[in-house]
C-alpha cells in the first residue's frame, strides 16, 4: 500500500503541535549557540521515510543504487515527522539527515530555517526547470482530483469543481479529504476563482462556498483506502480523491467510474537536508543522485502512483503508466499546483478556522 499522507502534513487541530514545533525551531535557530551531534560517520546516511511500500520503492530505486555507487549505507526512520525535523535543530541530535516534504511543509521548514540551502550543494545546471523549490529538490507529485459514479448522473458529466458543487444538477452524497488547504482550493475553484488568482486564499469566500456543500458531505475521509472504498461501494456519488486510488477504482469497479483531470490540485514531494546535520555533504550527494536518476524516478513513480517532475523520467515509462501520471504535460496544463510560499502566512489561520467550521 502506498503512503496515505501524500507529502504534506494535515493542518487540522490534531496537527497544531507541528506548527508549534516549527515556530520553536525558528526561535532556536536564531539562538547564539546550538549543541551539535558528534562527528559524522562518512559511510552512513539516515533518511526519514513514510515506511511501507513507499520506503521499499525508494530503497530499491534510489537508496540501493546510491549505496552501490558510493559505498554509503542508508538507514531509515519512519514515518515522516515535521516535529522531529524541528526538534533536531533545537537539540543538535540528529535522528535523520534527509526527509521529504510537500510544498506547504517545505515552505514552512525553509522559513523556519530547519533545512540546509540548496544553492552550492546541488548542480542546478543538471536539473530541470523548477526542480529547486524552497531549498528542496522537487522530484515527484500527485493529484487530488474528482471521481464519480457515472450511473449517478445520466443527464451529464461532472467536469470541474463548480459541477462538483452543483447539487441541483448533480445530486447525491459527496466526500472530501479532511485536509483544509486542499478543501479550500476546491471551494474557491468551484466558486469561480481563476487558478492564477487562487493564492493566497480568500478565506471568507472559501468558507461561504464550503457552507453550500457541507450538507451533502457524507464523509470527511482521512486515509486513502477509505476514499477508495467510498467510491467503489457507491456510498458517495462524487469524491475528491488521490489520482492512483481513483485509477484503481476505475479499473477494478463493477460499476463505471469517471475520473476528471481538469482542475486537479497538485502537491509536490521535495527532498530536503536537515539544517546542521554533520552528514550534510553526503545527504546532498544522495539528493543529487536522485536528481540524476530519471529511470529510477520513473520506476519509483510506477510503484508510488505519483508522477515525475523530471521530464526525462517519462522516457522510461510504458504508455499506460505515462497516461496515468499526474505530471504528464497534458494533465498539468489542466491542473492547479499548490503554492506553499503564498499560503505560508495563512497556515495558522486556516487550521484554526477550519477546525471551528467543522464543529458548526
Amino acid at each position: 500500500m502506498k503512503s496515505d499522507d501524500r507529502f504534506s502534513l494535515d493542518l487540522s487541530m490534531s496537527r497544531r503541535g507541528f506548527l508549534r514545533a516549527a515556530a520553536a525551531g525558528t526561535a532556536l535557530v536564531a539562538a547564539p549557540y546550538v549543541r551539535r551531534a558528534a562527528a559524522a560517520d562518512d559511510n552512513v546516511l539516515y533518511v526519514n521515510t513514510w515506511g511501507g511500500n513507499w520506503e521499499a520503492a525508494a530503497r530499491k530505486f534510489f537508496f540501493d543504487p546510491f549505496t552501490k555507487e558510493t559505498g554509503i549505507q542508508i538507514r531509515t526512520i519512519s514515518p515522516i515527522s515535521f516535529a522531529k525535523l524541528a526538534a533536531q535543530v533545537r537539540n543538535g541530535t540528529y535522528q535523520f539527515d534527509v526527509t521529504t516534504l510537500g510544498v506547504t511543509d517545505v515552505a514552512r521548514a525553509n522559513a523556519a530555517q530547519l533545512i540546509e540551502p540548496a544553492k552550492g550543494n546541488l548542480d542546478e545546471h543538471s536539473l530541470w526547470p523548477g526542480a529547486v523549490y524552497e531549498n528542496g529538490l522537487a522530484t515527484h507529485a500527485f493529484a487530488n482530483q474528482i471521481a464519480y459514479q457515472k450511473d449517478a448522473f445520466p443527464g451529464g458529466s461532472i467536469q470541474n469543481w463548480a459541477d462538483f458543487w452543483d447539487l441541483k444538477k448533480y445530486p447525491g452524497a459527496r466526500s472530501l479529504q479532511r485536509y483544509p488547504t486542499r478543501a479550500i482550493a476546491y471551494a474557491l475553484l468551484a466558486d469561480g476563482v481563476a487558478p492564477e488568482h487562487l493564492f493566497p486564499y480568500d478565506l471568507d469566500r472559501a468558507f461561504r462556498a464550503l457552507d453550500r456543500l457541507k450538507p451533502a458531505i457524507r464523509v470527511w475521509w482521512t486515509e486513502g483506502p477509505q476514499s477508495q472504498q467510498l467510491l467503489r461501494d457507491g456510498e458517495v456519488k462524487a469524491i475528491a480523491i488521490w489520482n492512483d486510488y481513483a485509477h484503481t477504482v476505475q479499473s477494478t469497479s463493477k460499476t463505471p467510474v469517471e475520473v476528471v483531470w481538469n482542475q486537479a490540485v497538485i502537491d509536490k514531494g521535495c527532498w530536503v537536508v536537515a539544517k546542521g546535520t554533520p552528514r550534510a555533504k553526503n545527504a546532498w550527494r544522495l539528493i543529487q543522485h536522485i536528481a540524476n536518476n530519471p529511470q529510477g524516478l520513473a520506476q519509483f513513480n510506477a510503484v508510488d502512483g505519483s508522477g515525475p517532475l523530471n521530464p526525462k523520467a517519462f522516457d522510461y515509462m510504458d504508455a499506460q503508466t505515462r497516461q496515468n501520471a499526474p505530471t504528464l504535460p497534458e494533465h498539468m496544463q489542466q491542473a492547479v499546483a499548490l503554492d506553499g510560499v503564498k499560503l505560508l502566512p495563512q497556515l495558522d489561520q486556516i487550521a484554526t478556522r477550519f477546525d471551528r467550521w467543522m464543529t458548526l
